[in-house]
């Protein structure tokens, strides 16, 4: 039986890239050009304002935290008093990066959108650019910003984790709609690809892993976020507001299921509105692994 997500916060031209540190949830605003965080009190103040739209965050060992810059295609790093490039990939991606995940040495997994998603879905259809879309790929960027590819041929890599024991990466392909794995060797580079789970119709966004190793997957085109196994069996759903973009265990039992909503995920309505919420709902299973 389906739960149901409770409002903790409104007022997000688009939120993404939800992650538990220190205390908060913090998240990036993409229209508001910032990172955001929520407080145990329920309120949400800027943390760090940047001239782009930020989508994935992560933390470096040296507590620096980074940020996907979309339409740079830049990595800009933060040190809590200024912001700096760690890694342009502008010469890697082919269109705005977006998702990324930090594993324990600092080293970064990023994807990107591969083409202009926005302007394909409204001139064909999502049904048909899931059927028909150009690929792109997970960009391996080391701790001292060099970068390179490690997965071609993904359908739009967005959400990933890296399992506790820092072996697995499970990346979700929005136009995909399945979860993918790779082991990850000793030097950070990634084989043995394989689908995780077949999520049938559903498109995968932001994804978060679980302490039993299953997935929370937010799914952008209907309002829900649903928890899978691997192999794809459905567990359990929440129910959302709107659609889910993103989502996080978070709390300090880290058994709060955050999930990023909002009514669309067209850039120009979101740059004009700010109707992107944050729901809650509480979890038997804490959260484990990065983010």
């Amino acid at each position: 039986m389906a739960s149901r997500a409770e409002l903790v916060a409104t007022g997000l031209h688009f939120g993404e890239g939800p992650r538990w540190h220190d205390g908060r949830l913090w998240f990036s605003d993409f229209f508001a050009h910032s990172v955001k965080t929520l407080d145990a009190a329920g309120r949400v103040e800027i943390a760090v304002t940047i001239e782009d739209r930020p989508s994935g965050l992560g933390w470096l060992p040296d507590g620096r935290l980074i940020m996907a810059a979309m339409t740079s295609q830049r990595l800009v790093a933060w040190d809590g008093a200024t912001t700096s490039t760690h890694a342009d990939l502008s010469g890697l991606a082919t269109f705005h990066i977006n998702d990324l995940v930090v594993d324990d040495v600092g080293r970064a997994y990023v994807g990107y959108f591969g083409f202009p998603l926005d302007h394909e879905i409204a001139a064909r259809g999502f049904s048909s650019v899931i059927a028909d879309h150009p690929k792109a790929a997970v960009i391996i960027v080391e701790p001292d910003g060099t970068a390179s590819v490690g997965a071609p041929e993904m359908s739009f890599p967005n959400g990933s984790v890296i399992t506790p024991d820092g072996r697995t990466l499970i990346v979700g392909e929005t136009l995909g709609c399945r979860l993918t794995a790779f082991d990850i060797a000793a030097g950070g580079s990634l084989a043995n690809r394989r689908v995780w789970a077949d999520l049938g119709r559903r498109p995968p966004d932001g994804i978060c892993l679980d302490a039993d190793g299953h997935i929370w997957v937010a799914n952008p085109v209907a309002r829900e976020c649903v928890l899978v196994a691997e192999g794809g069996e459905v567990l359990d759903v929440v129910e959302t507001d709107n659609p889910c973009f993103a989502c996080m265990l978070g709390g300090d039992d880290r058994r709060t299921l955050y999930m990023i909503t909002g009514p669309s995920a067209d850039a120009e309505f979101c740059a004009a509105n700010t109707e992107g919420h944050i729901q809650a709902s509480r979890v038997d299973t804490p959260g484990a692994g990065r983010p």
